[in-house]
C-alpha cells in the first residue's frame, strides 16, 4: 500500500497556481528525488506533504498507517538555523516532540533514539557541542538525525546539500543512501542535482507545473525528459 498518493493534485502560490494535476505516489522503501527548475514547483509540493500549504483541487492520500506530523522533515537551511544557540543533542532530541504527545517530559525511550540516531550519523561525539559551532556538513547531519528521530516510516528533504562543499556533499548523498537501504525508511528528496538524482534516487519526479516524468530512475535516463536534462543520449 502507497505511503503517500497523489491524485490530480493542484496546488497555488500566491493565487497563482504553480503545480496542476499531479498523479504519483510514495511506496514503503522508495527514495524517491524531486526535480525541475527553479520555479517549477518542488518545494510547495513538499510543503503540502506536510500540511502546511492545503491544495488548490485534488488530493493527498496517506496510507499504510502513516500520519502526517510522523513524517521526519529536513528543511532548506537557513541563518536563522544556523544561529541555534542549543547543544547537538538538544537538537537531536527535538525530533521526538509529535511523538510526545501530551507528556511534558521527554522519556527515557525519546532519549535513547536520540543517542542512537547520533550513533548511526557518525555525530554522538559532538553531543554537547553547540549547534552553532558546527561545519555546514556537521549542521546538516544533526538536522537529518533530528528528521530520523521523528519518523520510522518517511524522510522529507527539501535541497539538502545546498552550500556543502562537493566531498562533503557526496558523503551527504552516500548516507542517505544507506539510510534508505538498511532501514526500509522512503526517502523523498527536492533536489535541483539531477545527475546525482539519477544515480541514488530509485524514482524520480520530474516537475514543470505538471509532472514531466514519473517513474524509476532507469526508465528516466532513456527518457526523452531525463536525455534532455541529463545531456545527450545516456543509456548507460
Amino acid at each position: 500500500m502507497a505511503l503517500i498518493k497523489c491524485e490530480n493534485v493542484s496546488i497555488g502560490y500566491e493565487g497563482q497556481t504553480v503545480v496542476r494535476d499531479l498523479n504519483f505516489q510514495i511506496n514503503p522503501g522508495d527514495y524517491l528525488c524531486i526535480v525541475g527548475e527553479n520555479g517549477s514547483g518542488k518545494s510547495t509540493l513538499v510543503k503540502s506533504l506536510l500540511g502546511l500549504k492545503s491544495v488548490e483541487g485534488g488530493r493527498i492520500v496517506f496510507g499504510d498507517g502513516l500520519k502526517q506530523n510522523e513524517i521526519g522533515y529536513l528543511p532548506q537551511q537557513t541563518d536563522v538555523q544556523k544561529d541555534f544557540p542549543a547543544s547537538v543533542y538538544e537538537v537531536v532530541l527535538s525530533g521526538r516532540l509529535n511523538s510526545r504527545g501530551l507528556k511534558p517530559f521527554y522519556t527515557a525511550a525519546d532519549k535513547q533514539q536520540a543517542y542512537e540516531k547520533m550513533e548511526i550519523l557518525g555525530i554522538r561525539d559532538l553531543a554537547k557541542q553547540c549547534f552553532r559551532d558546527l561545519s555546514g556538513g556537521q549542521r546538516q547531519r544533526v538536522l537529518l538525525a533530528r528528521a530520523l528521530c521523528a519518523t520510522k516510516t518517511l524522510l522529507l528533504l527539501d535541497e539538502p546539500v545546498t552550500g556543502l562543499d562537493p566531498i562533503v556533499t557526496a558523503e551527504f548523498y552516500q548516507l542517505i543512501s544507506r539510510i534508505n537501504r538498511d532501514s526500509g525508511i522512503a526517502v523523498v528528496m527536492v533536489s535541483h542535482d539531477i545527475e546525482s538524482a539519477v544515480e541514488y534516487a530509485s524514482h524520480i519526479l520530474h516537475l514543470q507545473e505538471k509532472v514531466l516524468f514519473f517513474g524509476t530512475a532507469e526508465d528516466y535516463r532513456r527518457s526523452r525528459v531525463g536525455r534532455t536534462f541529463l545531456g545527450g543520449d545516456r543509456n548507460d
